[in-house]
C-alpha cells in the first residue's frame, strides 16, 4: 500500500517532554465528582496531584467519557472541564484530549457528526492540541463495551479502519493521534490473521496520521504471541516509527502467565526497556506520557507508583 503524505503533527514543545495523562472518570476520586453547589468539578485529589506535579510535566491529556446515553451537548461537560482548567491556571499550557467514543475499529458505518461537533467544541474551548484514541472497538452496534477490544484483523477490518480514521481526521479541528490497541489478558481477544504491528502500520501509512505507541499495549500483544524475555522487543521495525509523536506508559502487571494492563501507576521494567529501544527509532517523537498515575486523597503518589515515576523521569532526562 502506498503511504499517504505525513499529516501535520500537533503543535508541541520543540524538545522531548514528559507529560501526564488522566482518565478522569465521572463520580470517582480520580476524576470528576458532583458538588452540591457547583455541579460537576475536578476532584480535590486530582487538583492536588496536578498542581503539585506541574513542575515535572510539560503536557497533560484528559479523557472524555460520555456521561450517559443522552444527547451530546457541550454544556453537559463544560462545568467540569472549566473547573479543571481554571483551577490549573497557567500550568499545563500544552493540553490534549483522549477520546473514548470515536470507535475507529468498527466495521459498520454511522453518523459521527454530533460526536465530532462536540469534540470540536471541546477543542476550541480548551485549546486541545491533539486528540488521541486507541484503534479499537469501543462499542458494537451502539452498545458501549466495558473495555475497548482490538479491531478485526481482517482485510475488511483494515479497510474499515482506514475509512474511519480518514473520516475523523478530515473533520476534527485538531490532529488525530492513532494509538496502538491493547491486549490485556482476560479483557481482549483477536479476530483475524493480520499481525497487529503490520495492520497498524498499514493504517498509519494509508492515512498519514501521527500515532501513539503505548508500551503496555505493545508488550501485551507480544505476550499474547507467546514472546518472553528479549523476544518481547522483536519486530519493532514493523511499526510506523517515523509517524510516532507520543509514547504512553501506564501501570502493567504480569501475574503468572497473564499480562494485565492495570493502569495502577506501577510500571514494569520491560516498559522502560521498551521506551529506551523505541526512542532512537521514533525520529519524530515529541511526547512521553505517564498515564493514570495513582495518588492518595492528598494528591501524593502512592509509594509503589512514586518509584515507577522516578525511574521514568530519570529515563526521560537521559534523552539525547
Amino acid at each position: 500500500m502506498l503511504a499517504a503524505p505525513l499529516g501535520p503533527f500537533p503543535r508541541n514543545p520543540t524538545s522531548l517532554g514528559l507529560g501526564a495523562g488522566l482518565d478522569m472518570p465521572g463520580g470517582a476520586a480520580s476524576g470528576f465528582v458532583s458538588d452540591p453547589s457547583r455541579g460537576d468539578v475536578a476532584s480535590p485529589s486530582v487538583l492536588a496531584y496536578l498542581l503539585g506535579a506541574a513542575d515535572h510535566f510539560e503536557h497533560l491529556f484528559v479523557s472524555w467519557q460520555p456521561r450517559d446515553r443522552g444527547r451530546l451537548a457541550l454544556h453537559e461537560y463544560q462545568a467540569a472541564y472549566d473547573h479543571l482548567f481554571t483551577s490549573l491556571g497557567e500550568r499545563y499550557p500544552v493540553r490534549a484530549l483522549h477520546h473514548t467514543a470515536l470507535n475507529l475499529g468498527c466495521l459498520e458505518t454511522y453518523d459521527r457528526g454530533e460526536l465530532l461537533e462536540l469534540t470540536n467544541a471541546l477543542i476550541r474551548r480548551y485549546d486541545f492540541q491533539w486528540v488521541n484514541e486507541d484503534l479499537g472497538l469501543w462499542s458494537l452496534n451502539g452498545k458501549s463495551l466495558p473495555y475497548p477490544l482490538p479491531p478485526y484483523f481482517t482485510d475488511a477490518g483494515l479497510k474499515a479502519c482506514i475509512r474511519n480514521v480518514g473520516e475523523v481526521t478530515a473533520r476534527l479541528e485538531a490532529p488525530l493521534l492513532l494509538e496502538f490497541p491493547g491486549f490485556s489478558d482476560g479483557l481482549a481477544f483477536v479476530i483475524g490473521r493480520w499481525n497487529a504491528f503490520d495492520f497498524f502500520k498499514e493504517i498509519a501509512l494509508a492515512t498519514g496520521v501521527a500515532v501513539t505507541l503505548d508500551t503496555g499495549h505493545l508488550l501485551s500483544y507480544q505476550w499474547l504471541l507467546g514472546k518472553r524475555g528479549e523476544d518481547l522487543y522483536d519486530g519493532l521495525e514493523r511499526l510506523p516509527l517515523s509517524q510516532c509523536f507520543e509514547i504512553h506508559l501506564s501501570g502493567c502487571e504480569i501475574e503468572g502467565e497473564r499480562f494485565h494492563d492495570r493502569h495502577h501507576g506501577v510500571l514494569l521494567d520491560e516498559q522502560l526497556v521498551l521506551l529506551e529501544r523505541l526512542r532512537p527509532l521514533c525520529t519524530n517523537l515529541r511526547a512521553i506520557t505517564y498515564e493514570d498515575p495513582v495518588f492518595d486523597a492528598r494528591g501524593a503518589l502512592l509509594p509503589e507508583a512514586s518509584t515507577s515515576f522516578e525511574k521514568l523521569r530519570r529515563a526521560v532526562e537521559r534523552a539525547p
